[in-house]
């Protein structure tokens, strides 16, 4: 039964992901149809990101007992619900609030996914959350491509459709899962968050995924308008197809440890990594469409190395408090991602594509300098 239900919690997970990131090759298409600009358009994915940056702290206060089951069944409803107002919405304005209500619920529907899995087979605890990763990231390819497909065959209103039916499908399945326990969410106290960030070693992580998934969702989000600037005639089918280099990130996950074990250390690994995302970045400046498909391949390998060690990295620092620290991380990680949804488009906006890459190079660079400089913090 263990393995029906590990099925279901992982079919969850993919349609919740696909949900999040469905918008993100529609959004020149969105943003002609609803007759905004591309900052307007790139709020759908920036929306979804800060709610789960802030996801952490306010559902340890809200839903500390909460059955993880229940929380499961409501949250897939109420995105189920939302996902058909979305296919029918009239205007901008809808739309966007919407996906705000959608941005509060996902995290919900991942925190009670995350407890299941926990909980539900103690003994394959790891397994199961390298599991979850894989469904994240597979979520995150499914979403973006199939999105892309279905709007160019069957227009953008069916691709919203189609995911409440794969949400009702969802709603049955939950049922047959066994757990019935809580959620147990840990409250993040004001105490133990200035404990940590007083901490040379988090701030360095945390600073590191902030700003590399600034970048890293800042491009990602801004691809399909630089697609239809190299070509005009671009569908949302082929802007679609740019994501699959998202899918080296479940590779990548998988054997980040010998990644490292190749460098020696988790630093000088996160160093590497980081220097070699920057230099990729830099050559995106080029304009050859098939060129920028294989760099996102690379560009990808070069985010999820870091991410998935630094993830670690942070995990192990204090054991005592990972629950705090892991929520921490997210915090900065997804607050980086939000504002990377917003803030490059306003500068492709108003600067260009090139201005914009320039940016992203000059950050990167500046944090390799700093994670430089605090390597030494970690040697103890």
């Amino acid at each position: 039964m263990k393995k029906i239900e590990l099925a279901i919690l992982v079919y969850i997970i993919t349609i919740s992901l696909s949900v999040m990131y469905a918008t993100q090759p529609l959004q020149p298409l969105l943003a002609r149809v609803f007759h905004v600009d591309l900052i307007q358009a790139s709020a759908f994915t920036a929306v979804m990101l800060f709610s789960l940056a802030i996801a952490p702290i306010i559902y340890g206060y809200i839903l500390e007992s909460f059955s993880a089951k229940k929380m499961l069944q409501i949250s897939t409803a109420v995105l189920f619900i939302t996902n058909i107002f979305l296919g029918l919405s009239v205007n901008y304005e809808m739309f966007l609030a919407i996906r705000l209500i959608e941005g509060l619920v996902i995290p919900a529907i991942l925190t009670s996914v995350m407890s299941i899995l926990a909980n539900l087979d103690k003994e394959n605890v790891k397994f199961n959350m390298s599991l979850y990763v894989a469904a994240t990231v597979f979520g995150g390819i499914v979403g973006r491509v199939g999105s892309g497909v279905i709007a160019t065959n069957f227009g953008w209103r069916i691709v919203f459709i189609s995911l409440s039916v794969q949400l009702l499908f969802a709603l049955y399945f939950v049922r047959k899962i066994q757990y019935t326990g809580e959620t147990k969410m840990v409250k993040a106290k004001l105490s133990d968050v200035l404990s940590i960030l007083k901490d040379r070693r988090f701030t360095t992580v945390y600073l590191l995924m902030f700003t590399i998934f600034f970048v890293f969702g800042g491009l990602l989000n801004i691809i399909p308008f630089r697609m239809k600037e190299i070509n005009p005639n671009s569908t949302e089918a082929q802007i679609g197809l740019m994501y699959l280099g998202y899918s080296t990130g479940i590779v990548v996950s998988l054997f980040s440890h010998k990644i490292v074990k190749f460098f020696k250390t988790e630093m000088r690994t996160i160093i590497v990594a980081t220097l070699f995302f920057n230099i990729i970045v830099v050559i995106f400046v080029v304009k050859n469409i098939t060129f920028i498909f294989l760099l996102l391949f690379l560009f990808c390998v070069g985010m999820f190395t870091i991410h998935s060690i630094s993830s670690g990295l942070a995990n192990s620092i204090r054991a005592d408090k990972r629950s705090i620290t892991s929520g921490m991380y997210l915090t900065f990680y997804y607050i980086g991602g939000s504002l990377g949804s917003i803030f490059p488009a306003m500068i492709y906006q108003n600067f260009g594509w090139n201005t914009t890459i320039f940016m992203f190079t000059f950050i990167l660079f500046s944090i390799l300098m700093f994670v430089l400089y605090s390597q030494r913090y970690f040697k103890t």
